[in-house]
């Protein structure tokens, strides 16, 4: 236990603005310590307790696979104290990383499947490491369709993967909107669970899997229940709740289950039997 409370000394090696706004940055850092960096093996979906000498921490998905080396990204949003001053950052600062908590995504059980994965704002920072990680074993899955939506143009993040990298994959389409649109923006506006209804994406052979805005998240949910989507079909995450990773703070557990080490990832079969603390 004592171990994995201690963080490893990483680098800062590169910052990229996601949005037009600046209130979300993309962080590539690497584990200074060789060794550590070899032993730091994630599953997509999984996170990590980013921490910030002197200020404090907090937990952060890692949205980078598993299949892209030995760095590690974090996709952190200007939200408060700690990410505040993150966002303050320069490359070649050291911060903490320990981890990797949680369960991750159960890919090996997608084999075959078509893929369904429906972000909202900066949810799709987790999403990005199991898309990137199916699109890297791309041979092992079916149709992939990738739908995201953001407040506006301005706040859409990876754009790049959004609209060059991912549309140019094998059997793999994008699917953008925004909840409104300005002078330049041609795509579709409303919002995502409308907008998923209106895909209409076969129900038969896919897996969902959604992350956004808890709201957003519940809408979604329902929205795949009248297209025809079984629970155990569903997968979402309830990161928001995650706190110190190792299961002692109390903050994460629902029911019986700890979000930091059962979760974050759940199918809505799962959550059907938990109580509806989330």
């Amino acid at each position: 236990m004592y171990r994995a409370l201690v963080p490893h000394v990483a680098t800062i090696q590169d910052i990229k603005d996601e949005t037009g706004a600046g209130d979300v940055k993309t962080f590539t850092v690497a584990i200074d310590d060789a060794e550590a960096a070899a032993g730091f093996r994630h599953r997509p979906g999984q996170c990590a307790m980013v921490s910030l000498f002197g200020a404090g921490e907090c937990m952060i998905s890692i949205t980078s696979p598993p299949t892209r080396g030995p760095q590690l990204q974090f996709a952190i949003k200007n939200a408060g104290r700690v990410t505040g001053l993150l966002h303050e950052a320069e490359p070649g600062q050291k911060i903490g990383i320990r981890g990797p908590y949680g369960n991750g995504f159960p890919v090996d059980a997608w084999h075959g499947q078509r893929l369904l994965f429906v972000g909202g704002g900066i949810g799709l920072a987790p999403l990005r490491s199991v898309i990137n990680y199916c699109l890297d074993k791309r041979e092992l899955f079916g149709d992939i369709d990738i739908v995201y939506g953001a407040r506006s143009p301005q706040d859409l993040c990876f754009k790049e993967e959004l609209l060059e990298v991912w549309p140019s994959q094998p059997r793999t389409r994008v699917h953008l909107t925004v909840d409104r649109g300005d002078g330049q923006w041609q795509g579709p506006v409303g919002f995502v669970p409308a907008f998923v209804e209106e895909i209409r994406p076969a129900a038969g052979g896919t897996i969902a899997v959604t992350c956004g805005p808890p709201i957003m998240i519940k809408l979604v949910l329902a929205a795949f229940e009248r297209l025809g989507f079984a629970d155990d079909q569903v997968i979402t995450t309830l990161e928001l709740k995650m706190q110190c990773g190792v299961g002692k703070c109390g903050r994460c557990n629902v029911g019986p289950k700890y979000v930091c080490q059962d979760g974050p990832v759940f199918s809505l079969a799962e959550l059907r039997r938990l109580p509806a603390e989330y």
